[in-house]
């Protein structure tokens, strides 16, 4: 598929911004328990931070729209649509995350909040992610490998973005919220290559052959004929070499995965430092998207792609 920019910004930032929150809201109930020392501060400005991401993929999100301003209509297929889920459910989490940041702001915090705040966050995983494991037609999107990986690289970019935060506002944390974050980086990262080496090992269901009935074993496509140029050809094919498809993968697993763990297990993280290793991580996450969007293989590209 054509991997749409909209799509890999909002869903690259967005999971960044629930998983940061699922570590808020863990630190927060700790410090309540009494089993760490944390500052108000640590949690107003991290729910600044989770609604600026939230906020900054909504925004990323409209571009891929239509018509922006019939937005609201997408809420209406809730019964059968991930999609309309996710329009219904990251809202949601936007104002309840607000609620629960206020409430620290004021010295008045509810725990309550803070835990609905995390299952709406955990659904927002699951509603996005099943937006593309849902569709059967492309065999590496469909399977639950999708939300689970969307669900860790969130954590995971989240848990990085807290790191820099405790460095900034709770020194004492650094320790415990960085071997978290080398944790799930690690874990995201290994159960992203086991997803890119089934997706590269599927077998083919439908050949040139099965797909227009001649059984020639040297069939060879020389027109797009009137296709050609079309919706299909733009939309189901990222159009790109695969050279380009293994350099994205490489850039994605140094830059998104090994040089964050690495660098928090062999350096002693400070607020500056993690915050650049955060600006580098970026663009590895958005090679990682990009590369999800490019793997999904449509039937319809055993016509098409060869001249397209």
């Amino acid at each position: 598929m054509r991997p749409p920019w909209s799509m890999i910004i909002f869903t690259t930032v967005a999971g960044a911004s629930q998983g940061l929150l699922l570590l808020l809201v863990t630190l927060d109930f700790a410090r309540r328990s009494g089993a760490i020392d944390a500052p108000t501060t640590l949690f107003t400005a991290g729910a600044a931070a989770v609604l600026l991401l939230a906020g900054g993929g909504l925004v990323a999100a409209t571009f891929h729209l239509g018509r922006p301003m019939r937005a609201w209509r997408s809420m209406a297929m809730w019964r059968t649509s991930w999609l309309s889920r996710e329009v219904i459910v990251l809202p949601a989490f936007m104002a309840v995350v607000a609620l629960w940041g206020t409430g620290h702001f004021f010295d008045r915090p509810q725990p309550v909040l803070g835990a609905v705040a995390a299952v709406l966050a955990l659904l927002l995983f699951i509603c996005t992610g099943m937006i593309y494991g849902a569709v059967k037609a492309i065999r590496a999107w469909a399977t639950p490998l999708t939300p689970l990986n969307f669900a860790l690289i969130g954590i995971a970019s989240g848990a990085l973005l807290g790191t820099a935060l405790a460095a900034a506002l709770a020194p004492s944390l650094v320790p415990a919220v960085a071997a978290w974050a080398v944790a799930t980086t690690l874990l995201a990262g290994a159960l992203r290559g086991a997803t890119l080496w089934r997706n590269l090992n599927l077998k083919p269901k439908t050949t040139l052959q099965t797909a227009i009935g001649m059984r020639h074993p040297r069939i060879r496509q020389i027109s797009q004929g009137s296709m050609g140029g079309s919706y299909n050809t733009r939309e189901f094919f990222h159009g790109q070499p695969e050279t380009v498809l293994s350099r994205v993968r490489w850039a994605a697993a140094l830059l998104g995965f090994v040089l964050p763990a690495a660098v928090l297990l062999f350096v002693a993280p400070s607020a500056a430092g993690v915050a650049a290793l955060c600006l580098l991580q970026l663009p590895g996450l958005l090679a990682e998207r990009w590369s999800f969007f490019a793997e999904g293989e449509h039937t319809q590209n055993l016509y098409y792609r060869a001249v397209g």
